[in-house]
This record gives C-alpha cells, structure tokens and sequence, in this order.
C-alpha cells in the first residue's frame, strides 16, 4: 500500500509488507541472491551540515536516503547504508553541529568499502549524493574499484527548473531543499525560521567550489528563497529524481514514482 511521503504508514492486517532491498535488511543468503540477478549496489552519500536555521543538519543525508530508498524499491536493485558524513571544509564554527571529512578521507574511505563489496561479485557501484560542494563531488567521482564500475548522481544535477522558480545549482538551503523537505518530512522544518537571502553567481560559485567555507555575512547559512518552497513542489522534485534515476538504471522510460 502506498503512502503520501511524511505521514504515518499504516498496512491492512496480514497485508505482506513492501520488500525491502537495504543490505542492512537482509541475511547474507539473500544478498548473495540478489547479486547473482542483479550485480549492482546503491551507495546513498549524505553529509551532515548546516542549511539555515529552519532546516536539519542531515538535510543532504535525508534527501539522499529517500530517493535511493525508493529508487532501489522500483528497479529491485541492493541499498547500501547511507553514509551519514561528506567532506565540509574546514571553518563551519559559526554554525553549531555541522562537521564532515576531507575529501582524501573520504575518498579512502570509499575506496575500501566498495573494494570489499566487490570481493562478493557487485559489478557496478551506483553512488548517489545530494551535497553539491565540489571537493565532495570529486571524493565520489574518484572513488574505483579494481574492475567494477563507478557511477556517481548528483540529485540536483537533475532538470527541475520547469517545477521551480529558481535553479537549484545556486541555491542552499532555498526553495528545492526545503520543498524536498516540506514534502518528506515536514515536521523537521521550522518555516517561520526561514530567511530568504539573494547571492550574486560568482559569490555562490565559490561557495560550491569550497573556496569559502560559509555563505557570505548577512546569510544565517541560506542561500535562495526557502519563502517560495512548498510540499507540492517537493512532491514533483521527488517523482523527477526518481523517476530519471530508475529510468537510468533500467535503460528503459519508467513511469513516475508512486509516492
């Protein structure tokens, strides 16, 4: 039975509950099953930092579990744990919480745990991550095995500009994360703590390329218009992640998540 993101979920009495793909989930045996039909591994890279003061400190983390989650519900495909930490440049003390590795660390990191799971026959390796800083994205970019493949998504890579009013490679904390969150957990959102703050490309660009290691004076950490977010829009953001994903993980169209 499906269910609207962010409500309790409730089954029928003796309703078979939805199979779960998550390694976390399953015994050995069943793992080794599932590789034999299907080679490949979701590995969910999350990060734990500040994202204004009306949004969690696992914003990225959040996101990212969800989609991979459902991602790997539609194609049948194995979940990895979501790894909670990515790489958050040095200087983040003004914003109590936020912590992270560096991006060889996390490299390191990486490259152990995928050599391991490919001992047990993965072929290809599917790391997803909604943490757009680019030191980050180089970590997973440069993460390889021995023979399998590597395929990094960044979620907000994704065309969503037709469902929202601003781009989401030059917001932080704006419209698209608090949507997506207003959608899937809306009882971590503090809306009356949002504060819209308008940043020029080229400061927003060095924010994302590391260069800085926090939003420019006068941002309480948000970059964009959370004002313009709304669940709806959250919704649609979410059936697009999906969807593209699961369509680029089967090779063929699917239809739009049932979420």
């Amino acid at each position: 039975m499906q269910i609207e993101a962010g409500s309790r979920e409730t089954r029928k009495v003796g309703e078979e509950p939805e199979r779960s793909w998550s390694l976390s989930h399953l015994p050995w045996p069943e793992v080794g099953r599932a590789l034999a039909r299907n080679p490949r591994l979701i590995v969910p890279v999350g990060s734990l930092a500040q994202h204004g003061p009306h949004l969690p400190l696992g914003t990225n983390t959040y996101i990212t579990h969800r989609v991979a989650e459902t991602v790997s519900t539609e194609c049948r495909t194995l979940l990895a744990p979501t790894l909670e930490y990515g790489v958050v440049k040095p200087g983040t003390e003004p914003y109590a919480g936020s912590t992270g590795v560096r991006r060889k660390t996390l490299h390191r990191a990486l490259n152990e745990i995928l050599g391991h799971w490919e001992d047990h026959g993965i072929q290809e390796f599917i790391l997803m991550t909604a943490h757009q800083q680019e030191p980050h994205l180089d970590a997973l970019l440069m993460a390889m095995s021995s023979s399998a493949t590597t395929t990094v998504f960044n979620l907000f890579t994704i065309d969503t500009d037709d469902l929202l009013e601003a781009s989401p490679l030059s917001e932080h904390g704006g419209e698209l994360e608090t949507s997506l969150m207003l959608f899937l957990a809306p009882d971590r959102v503090r809306m009356d703590q949002a504060a819209d703050f308008q940043v020029d490309p080229r400061t927003y660009r060095k924010y994302a390329q590391g260069r800085v290691a926090t939003p420019p004076p006068g941002s309480r950490g948000t970059l964009g218009f959370p004002s313009r977010a709304n669940a709806a829009k959250g919704k649609a953001v979410f059936r697009r992640y999906v969807g593209t994903l699961s369509e680029a993980l089967l090779g063929e169209p699917h239809p739009p998540a049932r979420v």
